[in-house]
C-alpha cells in the first residue's frame, strides 16, 4: 500500500499566514512561536548539542564507543546481521510493548542525553505533534524511531552497544571524512579492501539508498520490523527510521552519490524530524498516560496488533 504525502515547504515558518516567511540559521528553524516547540541552546548536561570534543562526564566513554564501533561494523558483520535479525524469530509483541520495554535502555553513544528512551521518544513525537497537528504518520515515526534499541536487551540477543547505538555509516565502500571519529576506520580492515575502499565499492551512482548496506544498528533494526510485519506508514516514514542516525549524509551531505530520486525526497522530512530528534532531548517530562491513548490509535491504524522481532 502507497501513501502519498506533501513535500514540506523549507524556509516558511511554521504556522506563518500564507506568503509571510522568516529567514532561520539552519540549525534555528525550530524557533517558533508560542505554543511551537522552540530549539534550545543546550542539551541535558549545558552543553551544545552532538560536540563530540566538549570535556564532561560521558565525553571519554562516547569516544571508546566510536572506536569500537568503528572497528567492528564492517560489511561481512553487517550481512550477518542483517541475515540472522531478518528471520523475525525472537519475540512477538505489540509496538507500545516495545515502547515500555525501552524504560531499561540508556544510550551510551549519546553526548546530548542520559535518561530512559521512553522519555525521549514521547519527546519527540510531542514535538512533532505540536508544529505538524495533521501528519500522524510523523508523530508515529517520532515514537517509534528507536524501537530497535531493544537489541540491548537478553531477549533480542543482549548485543553490545557498538552493534546498536551511535550515528550510521555505509559499509562496502569508503567511509567519509564526515563520520565523527573518523580516525578508527583505519583500523577497521575493511578501510584497506580494495573491494570496499572506494567512492562507490560494491554499489554503482545513484543505486538507491534502499540498496546499500548501512552500519548494523537499531535503526536498520527497526526498518526491517516495520517493513517485513507490513506496517502501512509512507515510504518517507521507513526512510527516517533507517537513516535519522546517518549524520553524515543529513548534516554533511556526504554519500549523496548513491542517492535516487525518491531518496532525495525523502531526505527533506527526514531534515524536517532531525530537529525534533535532536533539540527535543530535555529534562521536560511527559505525562504517558494522558498521550498513550493517542499514539494507541496510531499504532492501531498503521501496525497490525502483534509483530514479529
Amino acid at each position: 500500500m502507497t501513501i502519498l504525502i506533501e513535500q514540506p515547504e523549507f524556509g516558511v515558518e511554521v504556522g506563518t499566514e500564507a506568503g509571510e516567511k522568516k529567514v532561520f540559521e539552519e540549525e534555528k528553524e525550530l524557533v517558533l512561536d508560542d505554543g511551537l516547540f522552540v530549539v534550545p541552546h543546550t542539551n541535558s548536561f549545558g552543553q551544545t548539542f552532538r560536540d563530540y570534543d566538549a570535556e564532561g562526564e560521558r565525553q571519554p566513554s562516547v569516544e571508546i564507543f566510536y572506536q569500537i564501533n568503528h572497528i567492528n561494523q564492517t560489511y561481512d558483520f553487517v550481512q550477518r546481521m542483517r541475515k540472522e535479525y531478518s528471520k523475525l524469530n525472537r519475540v512477538e509483541m505489540s509496538i507500545w510493548e516495545c515502547c515500555e520495554l525501552l524504560n531499561e535502555v540508556v544510550d551510551e553513544s549519546d553526548p546530548d542525553l542520559d535518561e530512559p528512551q521512553i522519555e525521549h521518544l514521547l519527546q519527540t513525537a510531542e514535538a512533532i505533534r505540536k508544529d505538524y497537528p495533521n501528519e500522524d504518520w510523523l508523530h508515529l515515526t517520532g515514537l517509534i524511531h528507536d524501537l530497535g534499541k531493544v537489541l540491548l536487551l537478553p531477549s533480542f540477543g543482549e548485543l553490545p552497544q557498538w552493534a546498536v547505538v551511535g550515528d550510521t555509516f555505509p559499509v562496502g565502500c569508503s567511509f567519509d571524512q564526515a563520520n565523527v571519529h573518523h580516525k578508527y576506520f583505519k583500523e577497521n580492515p575493511d578501510y584497506y579492501n580494495p573491494a570496499y575502499n572506494t567512492k562507490f565499492g560494491v554499489y554503482s551512482e545513484g543505486c538507491g539508498l534502499e540498496n546499500v548496506m548501512m552500519s548494523w544498528g537499531h535503526d536498520d533494526y527497526m526498518y526491517l520490523v516495520a517493513k517485513e510485519n507490513n506496517c502501512t506508514l509512507p515510504s518517507a516514514a521507513l526512510f527516517i527510521i533507517r537513516y535519522h542516525s546517518f549524520y553524515a549524509l543529513h548534516k554533511a551531505g556526504a554519500y549523496k552519490h548513491l542517492m535516487n530520486e525518491e531518496d532525495v525526497k525523502n531526505l527533506n522530512w527526514l531534515h524536517v524530524f532531525n530537529k525534533y530528534d535532536l533539540y527535543s532531548k530535555s529534562k521536560v517530562r511527559i505525562d504517558v498516560e494522558k498521550v498513550k491513548p493517542y499514539y494507541l490509535s496510531l499504532i492501531e491504524k498503521y501496525f497490525p496488533s502483534k509483530l514479529r522481532w
